[in-house]
């Protein structure tokens, strides 16, 4: 039962994340980001990189704890951050059926386009 209630909740807070035409990242987030990784584009590559290098299927996650300080968390199969106490903000569905039709097996593709349809407005919004 966990696994099918998790991967529902986890694939339809991935999808309304997702936007055809990108919003400009709110400043809020942009300086969250930039507290907690150095950087957005820091924050961007360090995301990247554990999505990229998640062994198997799963999800890389940014999430919120309890002080609101950012971190990056990759979960397999059905893992979400909740289970932690985390807040989630963003996530990206790394199993192979998100992007198998599109890129094969260029994960790496996959997470580069993703960056292109994030609605900056939610994940700002979830902070």
């Amino acid at each position: 039962m966990f696994n099918n209630a998790a991967q529902t909740w986890n694939h339809t807070f991935f999808f309304n994340t997702l936007t055809p035409q990108q919003p400009e990242m709110p400043q809020p987030l942009a300086d969250a980001l930039t507290r907690d990784f150095g950087s957005v584009e820091t924050f961007k590559e360090k995301f990247t990189q554990a999505a990229t290098t998640l062994f198997g299927s799963g999800w890389t996650w940014l999430v919120s704890d309890k002080d609101g300080h950012l971190s990056i968390v990759s979960e397999s199969n059905a893992g979400n951050p909740l289970k932690k106490g985390l807040k989630p903000l963003l996530v990206i569905d790394v199993w192979e059926h998100a992007y198998y039709i599109d890129y094969r097996n260029r994960r790496a593709a996959f997470i580069e386009a993703f960056w292109t349809l994030v609605d900056w407005q939610k994940v700002a919004a979830r902070l």
